[in-house]
């Protein structure tokens, strides 16, 4: 009796979740997030032409659009540098606020703006997202390791700093793995030619 009830029960979830897939799409959770596919043709439709010398650089994950632009050379070192990022930030904050909350209705994500400068990338107010993970002792060791040398402040501080390090030394690796999973999320869309 048992045995049926349970596949019964069976039955009736795979019918209710119908064609229903476990995983996420992409490696990462798109649930009621607006697609923004579009984001960079829509900023570089949006942002004024003498904004930026090129085309912004728009990065968009589940919480947050990134727009970076190229500003000018300047002359004059470091000091001048940070002056014109200064007063780029100063004289555009109020366009930017507003492009900022339109971009933010049609995706659904909060926008962040950043320049380039010469070598100088500078990110103004953006967004410090908690991720929840789950450890093990051996996971936890490293974080404690990192802490006790002074590396890091706190564990928090600690698995920040690792992400940051594994980002930096594998960018060309994740950079592939990003472009492979976008492949993968048009192959699915698509569905078979039948």
């Amino acid at each position: 009796m048992l045995h049926q009830l349970s596949e019964e029960n069976a039955m009736k979830n795979s019918q209710s979740s119908g064609d229903r897939r476990f995983g996420r799409p992409g490696g990462w959770q798109q649930a009621s997030v607006p697609d923004a596919s579009d984001a960079s043709d829509w900023f570089a439709g949006r942002l004024p032409d003498d904004w930026f010398t090129g085309t912004a650089d728009v990065q968009v994950d589940r919480e947050e659009i990134v727009v970076i632009g190229e500003l000018p050379a300047v002359d004059g070192g470091e000091a001048a540098a940070d002056g014109r990022i200064s007063r780029f930030r100063e004289i555009t904050r109020a366009d930017r606020m507003r492009i900022a909350d339109e971009a933010e209705a049609r995706y659904g994500r909060k926008v962040a703006w950043g320049v380039r400068l010469d070598e100088k990338t500078v990110l103004f107010t953006h967004l410090a997202v908690p991720v929840m993970t789950r450890l093990r002792q051996p996971e936890r060791k490293v974080l404690d390791t990192l802490v006790d040398a002074g590396v890091a402040r706190s564990r928090a501080d600690a698995l920040m700093w690792t992400v940051r390090l594994a980002g930096k030394h594998s960018e060309q690796w994740l950079t592939e793995l990003r472009e492979a999973m976008s492949k993968v999320d048009d192959l699915r869309s698509e569905g078979p030619k039948i």
